[in-house]
């Protein structure tokens, strides 16, 4: 279908579509005017995202979309229409409870009833840009509307600060009893660090370790002192033992061994000199070889006697380093088992403080959650209250005659389209050749007495093969 088509139609069923659109309106403004008029009630609420005074937790720098959903799902719940009709004590009215016996038979609860009910009628709808909730309630009476409306965001506020405080409490139940196990862990941890010290003989301020460990290094230098001594004193007698004692220092230094190696030495002189001049008979020489022999004798005496102190000094010297030996032995065993016994004790330490710290953290959030469940202040605060509105919100009479004229002007053509398929006529040119399906001759103009009739109708006579000639037209 053409353009020039669809014109002709509606030139030529004008009436069809007027009746309709007329017939549309009409039946809109007169249901607009006899429905109920419903009144909206309108309150707004503002939710606070600045950081909690108890927690100090940011909600964000800004209400997150998924956040101030939250909050329009909570209005929206059963949760808080519930509340409203606790509030409003609805469920106690009698010809409430007679409208629900009407409509479910006594079936079910009637809060759930009047839940259901009202959360059909009320609308949320959140800002952009902004924080703000708007809570709107639809009824027949205008105080009711606005009760209502006041009613939702009362409920809201309550169920926000419950949603707020009912994990607090939770939470504080909680980390009541971990602070319970955490204070038995800490007292089990100082009661083993105060045994242990007990046992130990040490305190966490003692010093004996550095004292001890003092102690054994200066055994550790008398000891090699000692071992320096013993191995002198023994390689001294070994050569006393050894042949070469009068070797030795102290029988070289000694004054008595002197004296008698000088006497020694004069004697034998005197015996030489008496040999070379008496000979070896003479009683004077016979005399000085005594004398001679009894020198030497009392010399190797003196000798092995100071060979003999020798002895007994090294014999004293390994004794002394045995002995320091063992002290040293025996204070480093001390040395490591106080080590040990520090390092238990750091460890117990250790844990007296990782208790501690447990219990001070569980502290603190106990205190938290404590302070959290105490709170009476909800991050919700009323902006704007409901009042009774003057004028009804619905119906809207000049939108729906509005959008019932656009509608009965589109249902008209399309019943004025659908009367010309069901009867179709030639009304254009296109008309004749298109359902005829002939070719066009030629085309006469409409006689002047004709001007006035035939609307809808070809405006010309149409000249077809055959029918040249003839009277008519198409």
């Amino acid at each position: 279908m053409t353009f020039s088509q669809f014109l002709s139609i509606l030139r030529a069923r004008w009436w069809v579509v007027l009746l309709v659109t007329v017939l549309t309106f009409g039946a809109a403004i007169g249901v607009s005017l006899v429905m109920p008029k419903q009144y909206s009630a309108t309150a707004s609420v503002l939710v606070d995202i600045k950081p909690d005074p108890v927690s100090a937790m940011m909600t964000g720098g800004l209400a997150a979309p998924a956040f101030m959903a939250s909050q329009v799902d909570i209005i929206k719940s059963a949760r808080v229409a519930k509340r409203v009709v606790s509030i409003l004590k609805l469920a106690e009215n009698p010809q409430v409870r007679e409208q629900w016996m009407e409509a479910t038979n006594g079936q079910g609860s009637i809060e759930h009833w009047l839940a259901g009910v009202f959360k059909r009628r009320m609308e949320v709808v959140p800002s952009r840009e902004s924080s703000v909730l708007t809570i709107s309630y639809e009824a027949p009476d205008p105080k009711f509307a606005a009760v209502m409306a006041n009613a939702f965001v009362q409920a809201y506020m309550e169920t926000a600060l419950e949603l707020r405080v009912g994990p607090a409490r939770q939470y504080a139940s909680f980390f009541d009893e971990r602070l319970k196990a955490a204070r038995e862990a800490l007292e089990e941890a100082q009661t083993k660090l105060s045994t242990f010290q007990r046992q130990s003989g040490i305190m966490a301020t003692d010093e004996r370790l550095d004292i001890e460990t003092t102690r054994l290094n200066e055994l550790n230098s008398q000891l090699v002192s000692a071992q320096a001594l013993a191995n002198d004193a023994t390689s001294r007698r070994a050569q006393a033992t050894g042949g070469s004692g009068d070797k030795l220092q102290e029988v070289l230094s000694n004054p008595l061994v002197t004296s008698l190696r000088a006497d020694l030495g004069r004697a034998e002189a005197r015996l030489q000199e008496l040999s070379s001049r008496f000979g070896d008979k003479h009683p004077q020489v016979i005399e000085q070889k005594a004398a001679i022999s009894e020198l030497r004798s009392r010399l190797e005496t003196e000798t092995r006697r100071v060979t003999g102190g020798v002895a007994v000094t090294a014999d004293i010297s390994q004794r002394r380093e045995s002995q320091l030996r063992a002290a040293l032995e025996a204070q480093r065993e001390k040395v490591l088992k106080m080590k040990a016994a520090r390092d238990e004790q750091a460890v117990l330490m250790r844990e007296v403080e990782s208790a501690q710290r447990t219990f001070d953290a569980i502290g603190a959030r106990l205190n938290q959650t404590s302070m959290e469940s105490l709170t009476t202040q909800s991050n919700v605060t009323q902006l704007v209250q409901a009042s009774p509105p003057f004028e009804h919100s619905s119906p809207r009479t000049v939108l729906n005659g509005f959008v019932a004229l656009i509608s009965g002007l589109v249902l008209g053509i399309a019943f004025a389209i659908v009367l010309e398929l069901r009867n179709r006529r030639l009304r254009t040119l296109d008309d004749v050749t298109g359902l005829l399906g002939l070719p066009l001759i030629g085309v006469l103009p409409r006689p002047p007495g004709l001007l006035g009739r035939g609307r809808g109708r070809l405006p010309v006579r149409a000249l077809l093969p055959g029918l040249a000639g003839r009277k008519g037209g198409a």
